[in-house]
């Protein structure tokens, strides 16, 4: 039986401000957090208490973690911020109805008695989910939330802003300027015109799952060739110079369909759309690396743009097609913008973080003092932790065998572990908010090993073998390893492994196609090393995370390598490990060999048998 673990209240102390509550629900990804005069008390996804990925309900476990955090109740706050406005989405969905109907009439039905019910009477949902809160409650636009969120926490006093994803209101993307505590967006691409929208009717149609599914064909994309792009551009998009575009929506069915592609699209790109669970061909690889190139294209001309019109030197990003991390790490690499600072929770779940710091900054007209260097975002760790004595309290009402240890004894037995090509499970401080594991919910491994892509993939993550890993770097090793110039703290930047470290490819082995790709070792960090010679890095400084930091010390004093695996603690279809129970119940469910909680070690043949009813894969529906 597991019993539940409260987070740590030791330091749970209120103080006297505005404590602003931002939300963000009922699409996908719902979040919460607190905000206190411009400080980011507390922030995370609803999907971490529910164990249901994705969840898209009102995150009243959020709200409630946050409200702990600060030490404060709903009567300590003075404004609640969510992030979009009801009635504009709504006013969209009847224009849309109209324009297609009558073949959006199912869609439309299938929407209304939700919109009727709850939606458009959003404001005293919230109040009635938040026990009568009787306060101010505030919507800004979708897209002025996904700017905040990129500017407010960013290092800059002034930038060019960047937001693109699926759809708000009506803006799929913006682009604006950040000064001060000010945000002003300047020009606007409207519904149903939408790079996010566009890279998810591919994500569909190469049979992964929508808006969970576009980093695998991210990933999917360097295994094959863009054969697809001038077909794109020829006849689904119409793109100019600046970066703006226009769909043709022949192609697509999601105005008026509960599909994403029609028919034409089909018969243009070759036949339909890939089972899920489906081998995966060369055609679906090379339709990743069409869709990856012309998203590439699209961004690198709105940075060039937006940097020409603006005359600004940094630059930030939200909205959940900064995700790409690929196509930020060739913005840039264009060398248009001096420095580039990404909303590590840039999807939907960062709207609440956004709606919070827009209404401190932009309405309230809060002060905001930032020195050009260090973000407000805290490294991410913004969710809850557990101490030690409530770790041992769990693991003794389970009668779990465990070692104690001391945090230097400890780091020296799992960096030996790495060494000796073990899997571990580390769980560690507050947990991360946005959808990137940093080094408190990770599962970790030997960057040089030539099997752990393979042996994380299919026995610890279960999930597809073409998929890579990124490697977590210590800072001041990052450009031994990488063509990275700065530092990537949140994982949003792809880089280039250094030339001298990559395998000299064989004439046989250049000509290899597709999944052929993917055993060969492709530099003498091959673990995280991409078929393209690529990483997806996340540099590590020490400053909000010491301990993890004196973790990949210790690794590169045994080995002389300062880079390890970092990849998320769950396993394919679950949310992130929140508590400890969670990390528990993943590392016997899997085939890690050590779970690290705090400063305990579990090793896996001291276990007993975990017994449940159900089978996990029962549980966590695949992404």
């Amino acid at each position: 039986m597991i019993m539940h673990v409260s987070p740590d209240r030791s330091s749970r102390r209120k103080t006297i401000g505005n404590y602003i509550l931002g939300v963000s629900a009922f699409y996908h990804d719902s979040a919460a957090c607190i905000v206190l005069d411009g400080d980011i008390i507390a922030a995370a996804q609803e999907e971490r208490f529910t164990r249901k990925k994705h969840d898209h309900r009102f995150p009243e476990n959020a709200i409630k973690y946050c409200l702990f955090e600060a030490g404060i109740s709903l009567d300590d706050i003075s404004h609640v911020a969510f992030y979009d406005k009801p009635f504009l989405k709504f006013e969209r969905l009847l224009e849309t109805y109209l324009s297609f109907a009558p073949s959006g009439l199912p869609s439309f039905l299938k929407a209304m008695p939700l919109w009727l019910k709850e939606k458009l009477w959003m404001e005293d949902s919230i109040r009635k989910s938040l026990n009568g809160y009787e306060g101010k409650i505030l919507f800004p636009e979708h897209h002025q939330s996904h700017a905040a969120s990129a500017f407010f926490p960013s290092p800059f006093q002034k930038a060019a802003i960047i937001t693109m994803d699926g759809v708000g209101e009506w803006t799929t993307s913006a682009w604006g300027v950040g000064s001060g505590n000010n945000i002003h967006l300047r020009k606007e691409i409207h519904f149903p015109h939408s790079l996010g929208l566009l890279y998810t009717a591919f994500t569909s149609y190469t049979g992964f799952k929508v808006n969970s599914g576009e980093y695998k064909v991210m990933g999917l994309a360097p295994y094959g060739e863009p054969r697809y792009v001038q077909t794109i551009l020829n006849n689904v998009m119409d793109l100019k110079e600046d970066g703006s575009f226009r769909l043709d929506m022949k192609y697509f069915n999601y105005c008026q369909g509960l599909t994403m592609t029609s028919q034409k699209f089909h018969d243009l790109f070759g036949g339909p759309p890939r089972k899920p669970e489906s081998d995966l061909t060369q055609r679906d690889m090379d339709l990743a690396a069409s869709v990856q190139a012309v998203a590439e294209e699209v961004i690198l001309r709105t940075g060039r743009h937006v940097g020409k019109e603006t005359g600004e030197k940094n630059l930030v990003l939200a909205g959940g097609v900064s995700l790409n991390c690929v196509a930020n790490g060739k913005l840039l690499r264009d060398k248009v913008f001096d420095d580039i600072w990404i909303q590590p929770a840039a999807g939907d779940a960062g709207g609440a973080l956004g709606a919070a710091l827009f209404t401190w900054y932009q309405v309230l007209d809060g002060s905001r003092e930032v020195d050009g260097v260090h973000d407000l975002q805290k490294g991410s760790y913004l969710g809850p932790a557990w101490t030690d004595l409530q770790i041992e309290e769990y693991l003794t009402a389970c009668s779990l065998p465990y070692q104690r240890m001391e945090e230097d004894q400890l780091i020296e037995a799992v960096a030996h572990a790495v060494d000796d090509g073990k899997v571990v499970g580390w769980f560690n401080g507050r947990m991360e908010f946005g959808p990137r594991a940093l080094g408190n919910r990770s599962i970790i491994g030997d960057s040089r090993s030539v099997t752990m892509q393979s042996i994380m993939n299919l026995k610890i993550k279960n999930r597809e073998s073409f998929r890579p890993f990124a490697p977590s770097v210590l800072l001041e090793d990052a450009e031994k390893y990488f063509e990275l110039p700065v530092p990537s703290p949140y994982m949003l930047l792809v880089a280039q492994v250094q030339g001298d470290r990559c395998t000299v490819m064989t004439k046989e082995q250049d000509n290899l196609f597709g999944i052929q790709k993917l055993n060969i070792p492709r530099s003498d960090i091959p673990a995280v090393t991409h078929v393209d010679f690529s990483a997806r890095v996340q540099t590590v400084d020490g400053k909000h995370n010491p301990r993890y930091h004196k973790l990949i010390k210790s690794f590169k004093d045994r080995t002389g390598y300062g880079v390890i695996i970092n990849t998320s603690f769950n396993v394919r279809g679950e949310p992130i490990v929140c508590s400890p129970q969670d990390a528990y119940l993943c590392f016997m469910r899997t085939e890690m060999d050590i779970l690290a909680l705090g400063n305990f070690l579990l090793f896996k043949e001291d276990q007993p048998i975990l017994s449940e009813d159900r089978d996990w894969r029962e549980i966590y529906e695949l992404d």
